[in-house]
């Protein structure tokens, strides 16, 4: 799904005029997109939704359309013709999808015009904004599961189509392995798996011909045993196959409802006496990270985990506090002073530390520092074109699985870590800081001029 270029807030659209008349539209900037704080139930976030980004800026303009409302909103024509050539020609660094990534770190890093930089605000901070938040809750489900599978099974749930798709490959990063939505597996070459739903048992004269005409359609299927009984529902699957013999392939059975820890027992039981010990369990409905941690650890026979809301909407943190700020322009550092609001200026590098292959902190740098550790931030795009790296989904998801193993224990267990993972700014960053803080006292600090209508020089 390509986004208009109209997804922009008005005030960025204003402000590209107001670059324009003023004949600033063509000096360099640079933004920088960063959390400002992590929400209290995460210990890190795992960025996500990069290539999107990258794929909407290469394709950004402005068609007849786009221009006919922008004038009729009250847009000049001189405005609108140099619109009407408008590409993105910036450049972009950012941290490879897949990466933890802590408070104040930059996630990206865009220097461009600054017009072209400032009317993408709203596509990046959505995309990377959206896909982190479910990434990172995604993770936490998994580690939850302790090696069990993850089905996703949000789509339904998710809050609207583009989050339910782009959320399945951010959950596929995570290590989710598969989705039930065929759009998303689809469009990510994401495995697809299902069962089946409580109507179709219902429509059919039994529970039992419900299961022998799945089982014959679909023989690798997974049967839904709790529509009425979920017990009595696995004893006919036991029967199934006895009636079936040699034709019987069901590979799992689900479990929808009631508790599933004691269910799954009973269940388990009930499959093996009946020599079904090749058949799974699938549990599913209204799974969190806090229901999986307590069946995985008390282990309860379950192989698989259908998660739905819980993981679509990120319930418990569905937002961040996340910001694309002006770190630089025409050479110069810019920075936020509003107290609770600042953020470092210029363009920046992460060092990332380790210590037997665990990571042990991080350093903010200058773009240009040296510093010991793994620089984070590499180059994405140039003059507008994507530099391909050439990965595929599952070498994005191989990284992630690699860089959150790096990552001390307790980051990746569910309660808050005690002490939050250690981020520093360098020497050099830290002293230009406070160089650009002191020029911008003095500014402020300067008498009132009077107003005057001018094209900046």
């Amino acid at each position: 799904m390509t986004a208009s270029a109209l997804f922009v807030d008005l005030y960025e659209i204003a402000m590209l005029r107001a670059y324009f008349e003023l004949g600033v539209a063509e000096r360099r900037a640079s933004f920088g997109l960063f959390v400002r704080r992590l929400p209290a139930s995460r210990n890190f976030l795992l960025a996500c939704g990069l290539a999107d980004v990258l794929k909407e800026l290469q394709a950004l303009h402005y068609d007849e359309d786009d221009l006919r409302y922008l004038a009729s909103l009250g847009f000049p024509a001189d405005f609108l013709d140099w619109l009407a050539r408008f590409r993105f020609t910036g450049d972009i660094r950012a941290l490879p999808e897949g990466t933890p990534v802590f408070a104040n770190e930059p996630i990206l890093e865009v220097t461009a015009p600054i017009g072209e930089a400032q009317i993408v605000e709203t596509l990046i901070l959505n995309q990377i904004g959206l896909q982190t938040i479910l990434a990172s809750k995604a993770a936490r489900i998994v580690f939850a599961a302790r090696g069990r599978a993850i089905v996703d099974f949000g789509a339904r749930r998710a809050q609207g189509f583009d989050a339910a798709v782009k959320g399945a490959r951010a959950f596929s990063i995570a290590g989710v392995a598969a989705t039930s939505d065929l759009a998303a597996g689809r469009a990510h070459d994401i495995p697809v798996a299902g069962t089946m739903a409580h109507s179709f048992v219902e429509a059919c004269p039994s529970e039992a011909d419900a299961f022998e005409a799945y089982a014959r359609i679909f023989p690798r299927t997974t049967l839904l045993v709790d529509t009425y009984d979920a017990l009595e529902g696995v004893r006919k699957v036991v029967a199934l196959a006895q009636q079936m013999g040699a034709d019987f392939d069901v590979h799992a059975i689900r479990l929808d409802s009631g508790d599933p820890d004691a269910l799954s027992r009973q269940a388990r039981r009930l499959l093996d006496e009946g020599g079904l010990a090749r058949v799974e369990i699938l549990v599913s409905g209204g799974l969190d990270e806090a229901r999986i941690d307590h069946l995985a650890s008390s282990g309860a026979p379950i192989d698989a985990f259908g998660v739905g809301a819980e993981m679509a909407a990120s319930t418990d943190a569905p937002s961040l506090d996340i910001a694309y700020k002006l770190i630089e322009f025409a050479g110069e550092g810019r920075m936020k002073l509003s107290p609770g609001k600042r953020n470092l200026p210029g363009r920046k590098q992460i060092f990332r530390l380790f210590h037997d292959g665990v990571a042990v902190r991080d350093v903010i740098a200058r773009e240009e520092e040296r510093y010991s550790g793994v620089p984070l931030l590499e180059p994405v795009m140039r003059d507008g074109e994507i530099i391909d790296r050439g990965q595929s989904l599952l070498d994005i998801r191989d990284h992630a699985r690699a860089a959150m193993a790096a990552l001390p224990a307790d980051m990746r267990s569910l309660a808050p870590c005690a002490s939050p993972y250690p981020v520093t700014i360098s020497v050099g960053l830290a002293d230009y800081e406070r160089r650009v803080e002191a020029s911008l006292a003095r500014e402020t600090r300067s008498p009132a001029r009077p107003p005057r209508l001018t094209r900046c020089s």
